[in-house]
């Protein structure tokens, strides 16, 4: 019933009181009975639909394990992680003086009422020889390597005060709880197409990376509200507020962290599946697989800051780009522009690096394949040991951990290219059912996202007794005794469960006094 949103509204939110309604602040009943009967008659619809969506639901069981890991997800959001809250205000309070520094420094070079404004500064800049249609953060950075040293300065100082990352304090100061710990952070299945955890409130999944070796000392100056000494002896206070973000979750007194993430998942998972083999042998020999997938690329030996070592950074922008079928837009969003590849040699990366990797790009095909018969024929698949089944209007398909995933109204259609595709609904960020195309090489992507987060949910199992405050996609975070040893966390984390016995795991991990990248 349409009509149900406006009666929500007027029945339970409280109304504004003028003289013609008597001054009351709630809608009642009596004030408009007509009302009143939609509004019953809407609540009793509601009543039936989800009596419908349950008896629909039942054909489709929610399996044992993944009821026991949503209780271990609410036991990790009820016992929070604990925020370090002299750090956060402080951090709040020196961001603050650090904005008004920029903007008074700004001003004084652009002469402008509010450099802050985007048309503003982008007028002056243009009176100054420089057009520019964005002032976002990648192109203000290319664009300072050739500016003139007024201008460039002048985006330094735009990039300083564009750091939008310090909002994290704020969030933690908000959502921290009366005994310090911020709670609610994670949330289960946050991600439908693959059942990965989203993060909420702080948002974990997210924060910037450290590369600071001094975090300790630039930590304290921070917690002292010693702004006039960061300024001194760091070029961007901003910068250094951001790296510090991580560092305000810290253990409870007594206690240390252990943060311990598997090494390279993705790529082990991939390369299982598609039984890459040579890949296989370089994790179950300990290789580094940047290293060896340069060296089967270029045909030579790479060793990492040794012979050939310029090669193994395009090992690596190839290992995380072109997995899941991705070409030269892959590529170009993992940075390779930035590190001077040109689009010439970027399609020659594509190229050797599936050359490389055939069993990899005949796992797309197969895998494409068996979506399309499945919906096209009704008769389950398999490949290797995924199986797919279109029925009741919906594509499953089965994980090795017994999970499934699930795809709504699959259909083959037409691509824009004039191809075989297939699609099915989805809700889009409005909340709005949408068809979305699909082929194998991302599904091959869900999977291997799929696999990988039940390989955590079986992490988080197995090192149940210990107390997980935190985790992020691949990592976890354990609030420890100061006795315990990561070595210990790092094996049980590391142990290949049943289900996808063969497999090659390792587990690395770190302790820390406040959290950070190791």
């Amino acid at each position: 019933m349409k009509e149900g949103r406006e009666l929500i509204r007027y029945f339970c939110t409280p109304c504004r009181p003028t003289k013609t309604n008597g001054g009351r602040r709630w809608n009642l009943p009596e004030h408009a009975s007509e009302k009143w009967r939609l509004f019953r008659a809407y609540n009793a619809r509601d009543v039936e639909v989800e009596m419908q969506i349950q008896e629909r639901l039942r054909n489709y069981p929610m399996p044992e394990s993944v009821w026991e890991e949503y209780w271990m997800d609410q036991e990790i959001n009820d016992r929070g992680i604990r925020i370090d809250q002299r750090l956060v205000s402080e951090a709040l309070a020196i961001d603050e003086i650090t904005r008004t520094d920029l903007t008074g420094r700004m001003k004084e070079i652009t002469g402008l009422e509010n450099p802050n404004s985007v048309i503003q500064l982008k007028g002056f800049l243009a009176e100054h020889g420089m057009e520019m249609e964005t002032l976002g953060k990648k192109e203000v950075a290319s664009m300072m390597n050739t500016a003139p040293e007024e201008l460039a300065e002048v985006l330094g100082l735009r990039l300083q005060a564009a750091k939008s990352s310090v909002k994290k304090y704020t969030a933690m100061r908000n959502a921290c709880c009366a005994d310090g710990r911020c709670r609610g952070m994670f949330q289960f299945y946050g991600a439908n197409r693959t059942g990965r955890w989203a993060g909420r409130l702080i948002q974990l999944q997210n924060l910037p990376q450290n590369h600071m070796r001094d975090l300790e000392s630039a930590r304290q100056m921070v917690k002292d509200g010693d702004y006039e000494m960061l300024k001194m002896l760091y070029s961007s206070v901003p910068g250094v507020l951001s790296e510090l973000i991580r560092t305000a979750f810290i253990p409870r007194e007594g206690c240390k962290f252990i943060v311990a993430d598997y090494s390279a998942i993705e790529a082990r998972v991939l390369s299982f599946l598609a039984r890459e083999q040579w890949r296989i042998d370089v994790f179950h020999a300990g290789r580094d697989i940047y290293c060896e997938s340069a060296s089967k690329m270029f045909g030579v030996r790479v060793v990492k800051d040794g012979e050939n070592g310029h090669l193994r950074q395009k090992g690596k922008i190839c290992e995380l780009a072109l997995g899941y079928g991705g070409g030269i837009g892959a590529l170009k969003a993992m940075g390779a522009e930035e590190r001077g590849i040109s689009e010439e040699e970027m399609q020659a990366l594509v190229n050797m690096w599936r050359e490389a990797n055939p069993n990899i790009v005949q796992y797309w095909r197969k895998v494409d394949a068996a979506v399309k018969d499945a919906i096209r024929l009704r008769i389950p698949q398999r490949v290797g040991n995924i199986r797919f089944q279109a029925r009741n209007g919906m594509l499953f398909i089965t994980l090795p951990s017994g999970r499934r995933l699930s795809y709504v109204k699959p259909m083959i259609t037409e691509n824009r290219f004039g191809g075989e595709s297939f699609a099915y609904m989805e809700l889009d960020s409005q909340k709005h059912w949408t068809r979305t195309e699909s082929y194998g090489a991302k599904v091959v992507e869900n999977l291997i996202q799929a696999i990988s987060r039940d390989l955590l949910a079986n992490a988080m199992r197995t090192l149940r007794g210990y107390r997980i405050v935190g985790h992020v996609h691949d990592e976890l975070i354990i609030e420890a005794p100061m006795e315990e040893k990561v070595e210990t966390v790092c094996e049980m984390m590391g142990r290949t469960p049943e289900w996808i016995r063969g497999l090659e795991l390792r587990a690395d991990g770190y302790e820390c006094g406040f959290y950070q990248k190791s």
